[in-house]
Protein backbone atom coordinates (compact mmCIF):
# COMPACT_ATOMS: atom_id res chain seq x y z
CA UNK A 1 0.00 0.00 0.00
CA UNK A 2 1.26 3.24 -1.16
CA UNK A 3 2.27 5.94 2.02
CA UNK A 4 0.73 8.99 2.36
CA UNK A 5 4.19 10.95 1.70
CA UNK A 6 4.59 9.02 -1.26
CA UNK A 7 1.52 9.98 -2.57
CA UNK A 8 2.45 13.80 -1.98
CA UNK A 9 5.97 13.49 -3.44
CA UNK A 10 4.43 12.44 -6.78
CA UNK A 11 2.01 15.44 -6.84
CA UNK A 12 4.10 17.75 -6.13
CA UNK A 13 6.86 16.58 -9.18
CA UNK A 14 3.68 16.08 -11.43
CA UNK A 15 3.01 19.93 -10.67
CA UNK A 16 6.76 20.88 -11.01
CA UNK A 17 6.56 18.95 -14.07
CA UNK A 18 3.79 20.82 -15.58
CA UNK A 19 5.12 24.13 -14.66
CA UNK A 20 8.37 23.35 -16.15
CA UNK A 21 6.64 21.94 -19.61
CA UNK A 22 4.52 25.66 -19.52
CA UNK A 23 7.71 27.75 -19.12
CA UNK A 24 9.58 26.19 -21.50
CA UNK A 25 6.53 26.42 -24.20
CA UNK A 26 6.26 30.38 -23.91
CA UNK A 27 10.42 30.02 -23.97
CA UNK A 28 9.69 28.07 -27.52
CA UNK A 29 7.37 30.60 -28.97
CA UNK A 30 9.51 33.65 -28.59
CA UNK A 31 12.48 31.68 -29.40
CA UNK A 32 11.51 30.33 -32.82
CA UNK A 33 11.42 33.87 -34.57
CA UNK A 34 14.97 34.71 -35.34
CA UNK A 35 16.38 38.34 -35.38
CA UNK A 36 14.01 38.77 -32.39
CA UNK A 37 13.80 42.30 -30.67
CA UNK A 38 11.38 42.31 -27.39
CA UNK A 39 8.98 45.87 -26.65
CA UNK A 40 6.47 46.56 -24.44
CA UNK A 41 3.52 48.41 -25.35
CA UNK A 42 0.14 49.58 -23.78
CA UNK A 43 -2.92 48.22 -25.92
CA UNK A 44 -6.44 49.15 -24.24
CA UNK A 45 -8.61 46.07 -23.60
CA UNK A 46 -10.72 44.78 -20.89
CA UNK A 47 -10.93 40.72 -20.64
CA UNK A 48 -9.40 36.96 -21.92
CA UNK A 49 -11.86 37.41 -24.88
CA UNK A 50 -10.01 40.71 -25.44
CA UNK A 51 -6.16 38.88 -24.86
CA UNK A 52 -7.30 35.77 -27.26
CA UNK A 53 -8.44 38.95 -29.97
CA UNK A 54 -5.27 40.93 -29.40
CA UNK A 55 -2.75 38.33 -29.87
CA UNK A 56 -4.34 36.26 -32.38
CA UNK A 57 -4.15 40.18 -34.53
CA UNK A 58 -0.88 40.40 -33.70
CA UNK A 59 0.88 36.97 -33.78
CA UNK A 60 2.77 35.88 -37.17
CA UNK A 61 4.21 32.50 -37.05
CA UNK A 62 8.03 32.53 -36.71
CA UNK A 63 7.76 36.10 -37.77
CA UNK A 64 5.63 38.14 -34.36
CA UNK A 65 4.56 37.14 -31.29
CA UNK A 66 2.25 39.03 -28.79
CA UNK A 67 1.57 38.32 -25.03
CA UNK A 68 -0.74 40.85 -23.76
CA UNK A 69 -2.01 41.18 -19.84
CA UNK A 70 -5.79 42.03 -19.38
CA UNK A 71 -4.74 43.23 -15.93
CA UNK A 72 -2.05 45.69 -16.55
CA UNK A 73 -3.00 46.31 -20.06
CA UNK A 74 1.25 46.10 -21.34
CA UNK A 75 1.82 43.60 -23.81
CA UNK A 76 4.89 42.30 -24.25
CA UNK A 77 5.91 42.23 -28.50
CA UNK A 78 8.58 40.02 -29.71
CA UNK A 79 9.33 40.56 -33.58
CA UNK A 80 11.96 39.51 -36.54
CA UNK A 81 13.38 42.73 -37.06
CA UNK A 82 13.88 41.72 -40.89
CA UNK A 83 10.21 40.63 -41.35
CA UNK A 84 7.99 43.29 -39.29
CA UNK A 85 8.04 46.23 -37.30
CA UNK A 86 6.39 47.73 -33.97
CA UNK A 87 3.92 49.91 -36.13
CA UNK A 88 2.71 46.88 -38.39
CA UNK A 89 1.85 44.62 -35.61
CA UNK A 90 -0.12 47.81 -33.77
CA UNK A 91 -1.72 48.60 -36.48
CA UNK A 92 -3.15 44.91 -37.05
CA UNK A 93 -4.41 44.78 -33.34
CA UNK A 94 -5.90 48.26 -34.07
CA UNK A 95 -7.98 47.13 -36.91
CA UNK A 96 -9.41 44.06 -35.07
CA UNK A 97 -10.42 46.90 -33.01
CA UNK A 98 -8.55 47.66 -29.76
CA UNK A 99 -6.62 51.37 -29.55
CA UNK A 100 -2.98 51.09 -28.44
CA UNK A 101 -0.30 53.28 -28.09
CA UNK A 102 0.30 53.66 -31.81
CA UNK A 103 -2.84 53.50 -33.55
CA UNK A 104 -6.62 54.10 -32.68
CA UNK A 105 -9.28 51.45 -33.97
CA UNK A 106 -11.46 51.98 -36.78
CA UNK A 107 -14.79 53.58 -34.62
CA UNK A 108 -16.57 50.69 -36.45
CA UNK A 109 -13.92 47.66 -35.81
CA UNK A 110 -14.38 48.63 -31.84
CA UNK A 111 -18.12 48.93 -31.96
CA UNK A 112 -18.21 45.52 -33.01
CA UNK A 113 -16.37 44.22 -30.46
CA UNK A 114 -18.56 42.33 -27.96
CA UNK A 115 -19.95 44.27 -25.01
CA UNK A 116 -17.45 42.89 -22.27
CA UNK A 117 -14.65 43.93 -24.27
CA UNK A 118 -16.36 47.68 -25.02
CA UNK A 119 -12.90 49.33 -23.07
CA UNK A 120 -12.87 53.10 -22.14
CA UNK A 121 -11.17 55.22 -25.04
CA UNK A 122 -9.33 57.06 -23.04
CA UNK A 123 -6.90 58.10 -26.17
CA UNK A 124 -9.78 58.88 -28.02
CA UNK A 125 -9.46 62.17 -29.50
CA UNK A 126 -11.83 64.61 -27.90
CA UNK A 127 -13.05 67.99 -29.20
CA UNK A 128 -11.36 70.82 -27.67
CA UNK A 129 -14.09 73.14 -25.79
CA UNK A 130 -14.57 76.41 -27.52
CA UNK A 131 -13.99 79.95 -25.82
CA UNK A 132 -17.59 81.35 -26.02
CA UNK A 133 -16.19 84.76 -25.95
CA UNK A 134 -14.48 83.59 -29.59
CA UNK A 135 -17.21 81.85 -30.99
CA UNK A 136 -19.29 84.95 -30.88
CA UNK A 137 -17.11 87.38 -32.08
CA UNK A 138 -16.05 84.65 -35.29
CA UNK A 139 -19.59 83.35 -35.68
CA UNK A 140 -20.34 85.41 -38.67
CA UNK A 141 -16.94 84.96 -40.44
CA UNK A 142 -17.06 81.30 -39.88
CA UNK A 143 -19.99 80.55 -41.66
CA UNK A 144 -18.91 81.18 -45.19
CA UNK A 145 -16.43 78.54 -44.22
CA UNK A 146 -18.59 75.55 -42.71
CA UNK A 147 -19.67 73.87 -45.96
CA UNK A 148 -15.94 73.95 -47.08
CA UNK A 149 -14.76 72.33 -43.65
CA UNK A 150 -17.21 69.86 -44.01
CA UNK A 151 -15.92 68.91 -47.36
CA UNK A 152 -11.93 68.75 -46.05
CA UNK A 153 -13.07 66.90 -43.31
CA UNK A 154 -15.32 63.84 -45.80
CA UNK A 155 -12.28 64.17 -48.11
CA UNK A 156 -10.07 63.38 -44.91
CA UNK A 157 -12.04 60.85 -43.75
CA UNK A 158 -11.82 58.92 -47.26
CA UNK A 159 -7.93 59.07 -47.41
CA UNK A 160 -7.60 57.74 -44.09
CA UNK A 161 -9.94 54.59 -44.56
CA UNK A 162 -8.27 53.38 -48.18
CA UNK A 163 -4.92 54.61 -47.34
CA UNK A 164 -3.80 51.76 -44.67
CA UNK A 165 -5.10 49.48 -47.84
CA UNK A 166 -3.19 51.34 -50.25
CA UNK A 167 0.24 51.44 -47.87
CA UNK A 168 -0.05 47.63 -47.43
CA UNK A 169 -0.48 47.29 -50.97
CA UNK A 170 2.95 48.72 -51.66
CA UNK A 171 5.00 46.90 -48.00
CA UNK A 172 3.50 43.60 -50.68
CA UNK A 173 4.94 44.98 -53.71
CA UNK A 174 8.16 46.11 -52.15
CA UNK A 175 8.41 42.41 -50.92
CA UNK A 176 8.22 40.50 -54.20
CA UNK A 177 10.89 43.37 -55.37
CA UNK A 178 12.93 41.23 -53.06
CA UNK A 179 11.72 37.92 -54.11
CA UNK A 180 10.93 36.93 -50.44
CA UNK A 181 7.68 35.09 -50.32
CA UNK A 182 7.88 34.77 -46.56
CA UNK A 183 7.41 38.85 -45.80
CA UNK A 184 4.76 38.52 -49.09
CA UNK A 185 2.93 36.47 -46.73
CA UNK A 186 3.17 38.31 -44.17
CA UNK A 187 2.48 41.87 -45.80
CA UNK A 188 -0.90 40.28 -47.65
CA UNK A 189 -2.20 38.86 -44.33
CA UNK A 190 -2.10 42.49 -42.94
CA UNK A 191 -3.56 43.92 -46.32
CA UNK A 192 -6.62 41.41 -45.94
CA UNK A 193 -7.24 42.84 -42.28
CA UNK A 194 -7.18 46.21 -43.75
CA UNK A 195 -9.46 45.56 -47.14
CA UNK A 196 -12.08 43.84 -44.24
CA UNK A 197 -11.86 47.23 -41.39
CA UNK A 198 -12.83 49.96 -44.26
CA UNK A 199 -16.00 50.90 -44.02
CA UNK A 200 -17.82 51.91 -46.84
CA UNK A 201 -20.11 54.60 -45.43
CA UNK A 202 -17.15 56.65 -45.45
CA UNK A 203 -16.18 56.26 -49.12
CA UNK A 204 -16.76 59.11 -51.60
CA UNK A 205 -19.64 58.19 -53.99
CA UNK A 206 -16.96 57.39 -56.89
CA UNK A 207 -14.96 54.69 -54.19
CA UNK A 208 -18.04 53.15 -53.69
CA UNK A 209 -18.96 52.68 -56.83
CA UNK A 210 -15.76 51.39 -57.62
CA UNK A 211 -14.97 49.37 -53.99
CA UNK A 212 -18.05 47.63 -54.33
CA UNK A 213 -16.79 46.38 -57.74
CA UNK A 214 -13.63 45.13 -56.74
CA UNK A 215 -13.76 44.38 -53.33
CA UNK A 216 -14.50 41.05 -53.69
CA UNK A 217 -11.49 40.14 -56.26
CA UNK A 218 -9.21 42.18 -53.90
CA UNK A 219 -9.79 40.11 -50.89
CA UNK A 220 -9.34 36.94 -52.96
CA UNK A 221 -6.20 37.89 -54.72
CA UNK A 222 -4.81 39.28 -51.03
CA UNK A 223 -5.71 35.92 -49.47
CA UNK A 224 -4.79 33.86 -52.22
CA UNK A 225 -0.95 36.22 -51.47
CA UNK A 226 -1.69 35.48 -48.01
CA UNK A 227 -1.96 31.58 -48.32
CA UNK A 228 0.98 30.66 -50.61
CA UNK A 229 4.91 30.34 -50.00
CA UNK A 230 5.12 29.84 -53.95
CA UNK A 231 6.53 33.76 -54.98
CA UNK A 232 5.74 32.30 -58.29
CA UNK A 233 2.07 32.03 -57.62
CA UNK A 234 2.32 35.11 -55.20
CA UNK A 235 3.25 36.98 -58.50
CA UNK A 236 0.56 35.74 -60.31
CA UNK A 237 -2.09 36.87 -57.80
CA UNK A 238 -0.11 40.12 -57.34
CA UNK A 239 -1.21 40.61 -61.15
CA UNK A 240 -4.46 40.32 -60.92
CA UNK A 241 -4.77 42.61 -57.50
CA UNK A 242 -2.68 45.48 -59.10
CA UNK A 243 -5.00 46.07 -61.51
CA UNK A 244 -8.15 46.20 -59.12
CA UNK A 245 -6.06 48.82 -57.08
CA UNK A 246 -5.32 50.70 -60.05
CA UNK A 247 -8.90 51.36 -60.28
CA UNK A 248 -9.52 51.99 -57.03
CA UNK A 249 -6.54 54.97 -56.98
CA UNK A 250 -7.65 56.33 -60.25
CA UNK A 251 -10.78 57.96 -58.22
CA UNK A 252 -9.43 58.19 -54.51
CA UNK A 253 -7.28 61.26 -53.08
CA UNK A 254 -4.13 60.78 -52.79
CA UNK A 255 -1.62 62.08 -50.44
CA UNK A 256 1.56 61.71 -53.16
CA UNK A 257 1.49 60.64 -56.50
CA UNK A 258 1.45 57.30 -57.58
CA UNK A 259 2.78 55.38 -60.87
CA UNK A 260 1.48 52.79 -62.74
CA UNK A 261 4.35 51.00 -64.15
CA UNK A 262 4.49 48.04 -66.76
CA UNK A 263 6.31 45.10 -67.26
CA UNK A 264 5.94 43.88 -70.99
CA UNK A 265 8.10 40.87 -70.69
CA UNK A 266 5.67 39.20 -67.81
CA UNK A 267 3.30 36.35 -68.34
CA UNK A 268 4.96 35.14 -71.55
CA UNK A 269 4.71 38.54 -73.23
CA UNK A 270 1.46 39.68 -72.20
CA UNK A 271 2.86 41.69 -69.46
CA UNK A 272 1.64 43.05 -66.23
CA UNK A 273 0.98 46.29 -64.63
CA UNK A 274 1.72 47.57 -60.83
CA UNK A 275 1.78 50.42 -58.63
CA UNK A 276 4.60 52.47 -57.33
CA UNK A 277 4.85 55.41 -54.93
CA UNK A 278 8.77 55.14 -56.59
CA UNK A 279 8.72 56.44 -60.07
CA UNK A 280 11.98 54.70 -60.81
CA UNK A 281 11.21 50.78 -61.78
CA UNK A 282 11.75 48.41 -59.51
CA UNK A 283 10.20 45.14 -61.03
CA UNK A 284 7.83 43.23 -58.52
CA UNK A 285 7.67 40.09 -61.07
CA UNK A 286 11.20 39.50 -61.65
CA UNK A 287 13.03 40.98 -58.43
CA UNK A 288 16.94 41.28 -59.15
CA UNK A 289 16.56 39.02 -62.42
CA UNK A 290 15.17 41.82 -64.22
CA UNK A 291 14.86 44.53 -61.80
CA UNK A 292 14.90 47.57 -64.16
CA UNK A 293 12.76 45.87 -66.39
CA UNK A 294 9.84 48.15 -67.32
CA UNK A 295 8.07 51.55 -67.89
CA UNK A 296 6.06 54.09 -65.74
CA UNK A 297 2.42 54.46 -67.71
CA UNK A 298 1.01 56.96 -66.40
CA UNK A 299 1.06 59.45 -63.06
CA UNK A 300 -1.94 59.15 -60.66
CA UNK A 301 -2.39 62.57 -58.47
CA UNK A 302 -4.95 64.12 -57.30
Amino acid sequence: MLTKNYIINNKMKSRILILITVLLTAVNSFAQIKNSKTETVKIYGNCGMCKTSIEDAGNLKKIAKVDWNKDTKMAKISYDINKTNQDEILKRIALAGYDNTQFLAPDDAYAKLPGCCKYERDLKPVSAVKNPEMVMKNENSNHKHNEKDKDDMAASHNIQQLQSVYDNYFSLKDALVKTDAKTATAKAIILVAAIKAVDMSKLSNEEHDIWMKVMKDLNANAESISKSKNIVKQRESFSLLSKDMYELMKVSKLNSPVYYQNCPMYNDGKGANWLSMDKAIKNPYYGTKMMTCGSNLETIEK
